[in-house]
């Protein structure tokens, strides 16, 4: 939310370069702003102030990635998270100014009727307080973020109830999927398929990104903290979770994991040398561990700091002790396919964009489209849709934008993945018979109405964008960026 914010905060022109993902070079520059003051105070909300260790913690819980961290410094990352960060405190204000909020009656009705502490379709304390145990999470901390959430969707209930829609709304919602169209298309992913991507366009790819093509392998150690070790007991028990209470704030307080092996008298298991596939430097197959939790347990960036995971109520300890980064070169097959893969989107990209170009300028219409299929080998097919679920030839995604074309129209219609792609003219079109008695009404309704409620949603986003007044403190931001 708040787009208007991200617009005073940064200011960018993506550009596509072809490496492995198609990664965004971000170009931008700040406003007037961004002001010097208070060494300790980053940003203030009309007279809420940001802290710079509150921010700085909050950057810390998002979990970047060793890459993403040593780009904060010359990237706009941080300042996309701190756009973030402050349409959250708006919203938080913007809740206030609105006298949104929640008496206790009303929280204790919300929890005491969630499923999850049912039993025998009854509120029970018990499935409460395990809960609040297996979750790790404090009672009044667990109550506030339900009271925070609660009044959120309070606050985007009022913007969008009482609203009255016009028939001719809901009509339009319905004919968006419901309508017989008659187009013509032609099929452009044999044309792009048959491109043929040069091998000195791969090389020069390679070497211009070599410093991007790296493999991690780390050594990572890992134990599950069973209720014997941690109590001398079998029972996962209160007390079991007291002890791992004290084991996570023991982490945060900086103790290292040798501490806890000799503590709990652990023994850990350890994987030499993996990478993010389960592969040793070999190739061979690492097996002796299981998908999810080898995933939490590699992903962490940093050299020996423990990690406390939680994985369906069952705990372990993990660390990553070392991390080796070795070059991949266009001898790995997986390079070259990547490679060979995202020039062949740059492709599709350069060669829709043209088209679409060309249809804006009013330069490809009909007589254009029969010559392209004929200059491209590419038969013109007709066919008849009678149901935005008929997905013979097309996907439910694109039928549906087919039906938003004007007869005699012309447009190019791709998926998100850009592994579909069409010219598609429509030709003829019967619209289907509407009134409030026909099937589905009610979801066309709420369709309707969901739409409305999101342009809604853009106002008064500018709205309270206009109505507070936000200042940050550029010399804050540039030392936590280097710090960080």
């Amino acid at each position: 939310m708040l787009t208007s914010i991200k617009k005073i905060t940064t200011s960018f022109l993506a550009k596509v370069l072809v490496v492995i993902i198609i990664l965004p070079f971000l170009f931008w520059g700040m406003g007037d702003v961004f002001r010097g003051g208070n060494q300790n105070i980053l940003a203030t909300i009309d007279s809420e102030k940001i802290s710079a260790q509150g921010f700085s913690q909050y950057v810390n819980r998002l979990n970047l990635s060793k890459q993403q961290r040593e780009n904060l410094a010359t990237s706009s990352l941080l300042e996309e998270i701190l756009s973030d960060y402050i349409g959250k405190k708006i919203i938080a204000l913007e809740i206030v100014s609105q006298g949104i909020n929640l008496s206790k009656k009303s929280l204790r009705e919300i929890i005491t009727t969630d499923k999850t502490f049912l039993r025998n379709g009854k509120f029970s304390r018990v499935e409460y307080e395990k809960f609040l145990l297996e979750s790790g999470i404090s009672a009044p901390i667990f109550e506030q973020n339900i009271a925070e959430q609660e009044k959120k969707r309070q606050l985007l209930t009022f913007l969008s109830e009482g609203l009255i829609l016009p028939e001719s709304v809901i009509k339009k919602e319905f004919e968006n999927e419901n309508q017989i169209k008659t187009i013509q298309y032609l099929n452009l992913d044999k044309l792009y398929k048959n491109v043929e991507i040069k091998e000195e366009d791969i090389k020069k790819t390679y070497e211009k990104n070599k410093n991007l093509f790296k493999q991690e392998f780390k050594k990572i150690n890992y134990v599950e903290l069973l209720p014997n070790n941690l109590t001398g007991q079998k029972e996962y028990n209160e007390i079991y979770f007291k002890k791992i209470d004290e084991i996570e704030n023991a982490i945060l307080d900086g103790n290292k994991t040798n501490d806890f092996v000799k503590m709990f008298n652990l023994t850990l298991i350890t994987i030499d040398d993996t990478n993010r596939l389960r592969k040793n430097k070999s190739g061979k197959d690492i097996t002796k561990i299981n998908d999810v939790l080898f995933s939490k347990i590699f992903s962490p960036v940093n050299v020996n700091e423990p990690e406390l995971i939680n994985i369906n109520n069952k705990y372990y300890l993990s660390v990553v002790s070392k991390i080796e980064e070795i070059d991949r070169t266009l001898d790995d097959k997986e390079i070259k396919e990547a490679i060979l893969s995202q020039l062949k989107i740059k492709n599709i990209i350069e060669s829709n964009t043209n088209i679409v170009k060309k249809m804006a300028k009013g330069d490809f219409k009909k007589k254009q489209f029969d010559e392209f299929g004929k200059n491209n080998n590419l038969e013109i097919k007709r066919i008849v849709l009678k149901d935005v679920k008929d997905e013979t030839v097309f996907t439910n995604d694109i039928i549906i934008e087919i039906f938003k074309i004007n007869d005699g129209g012309m447009e190019l219609v791709t998926n998100s993945m850009l592994s579909k792609n069409y010219i598609i003219f429509s030709e003829k079109t019967e619209k289907l018979p509407f009134d409030e008695n026909i099937k589905d009404y009610k979801k066309y309704k709420s369709k309707a109405k969901l739409n409305l409620a999101s342009q809604i949603y853009g106002t008064f986003d500018k709205a309270i964008n206009n109505k507070y007044n936000v200042e940050i403190n550029q010399k804050v931001l540039s030392r936590i960026k280097n710090t960080l």
